[in-house]
């Protein structure tokens, strides 16, 4: 092999191995660091715009969560203030039935209509007050809820507001029903008899809303999971094995620089033949 004081080649190897090394150690380190074998699109640009879809679709289903979770709450104040409505109307239809007694003096008819006037009111109240972030699904033209159910926006969940207001159709008791006769109350008390039975079929609709929308949420925090378990699988590194990758590394970039030294040093070694002359 031909010396040269020109040209190194045993240096110049010794350079190229250390580069290559010093390139896998920063990538080793990285990936130490930030846990990620693909942090950017120059690690892997195939993978990284696979993971950063997949991660444009979890951060959405956040807000899927958020309108699932608003729905719910709304359905449920509407549900639990229907509950109290047929409460109440349970109890209108006790003072009602009462009235219909045929041997009752007057005084005790008039008794009996003013508790049954303050339970229609305390529904009234029930219903005006029935709402969650400003929607009320149970006045008259109560709002429709239309919750989020996927991250694109494209797919809803809808559930129906029902009109428990005084005369609205459900309840048929209007908001100057009372009785101060026998007769009257026996009106009264088939009116109220059927606004329980309405009441009951339409919180029981708005009960399978809630459910649906809790059904919902369940699957989109499963899908949620899903996805980000998937995103982890492609980009996340195996911090163990590279933690052992580092410390090779480290090693055989110590172990270069050593061999470097050496070449640098064989330019020298030609001076030894001029020594005597």
């Amino acid at each position: 092999m031909t010396t040269s004081i020109n040209t190194n080649a045993s240096a110049l190897l010794a350079l190229q191995n250390l580069n290559a090394t010093a390139v896998e150690l920063n990538k080793t380190q990285n990936q130490v660091s930030t846990g990620l074998k693909v942090s950017s699109a120059k690690d892997n640009g195939a993978i990284w715009a696979i993971a950063q879809n997949g991660r444009s679709d979890i951060l959405a289903l956040d807000q899927v969560k958020d309108s699932l979770n608003r729905a719910q709450s709304t359905i449920d104040v509407a549900v639990s203030a229907g509950q109290s409505i047929s409460d109440l109307l349970n109890q209108m239809k006790a003072k009602a039935l009462a009235a219909t007694d045929t041997s009752l003096a007057t005084t005790s008819i008039q008794a009996l209509n003013n508790d049954f006037v303050a339970l229609r009111n305390q529904i009234a109240k029930i219903v005006s007050t029935a709402s969650f972030n400003g929607a009320n699904m149970i006045k008259t033209g109560g709002t429709n809820i239309y919750a989020l159910a996927n991250a694109s926006g494209t797919n809803r969940l809808t559930v129906a507001g029902v009109n428990l207001g005084l005369g609205g159709g459900t309840v048929t008791i209007t908001a100057s029903g009372t009785f101060s006769t026998n007769a009257t109350a026996s009106v009264q008390l088939a009116l109220v008899s059927s606004s329980i039975t309405n009441v009951n079929a339409a919180v029981a609709k708005l009960g399978t809303g809630s459910n649906s929308i809790g059904t919902e949420l369940s699957f989109i925090s499963q899908l949620q999971d899903t996805m980000t378990t998937g995103v982890g699988n492609l980009v996340d590194a195996d911090v163990a094995k590279e933690s052992a990758n580092l410390t090779a590394l480290q090693t055989k970039q110590s172990l270069g620089v050593q061999a470097l030294s050496i070449a640098n040093q064989g330019p020298q070694y030609l001076l030894s033949l001029f020594q005597g002359h």
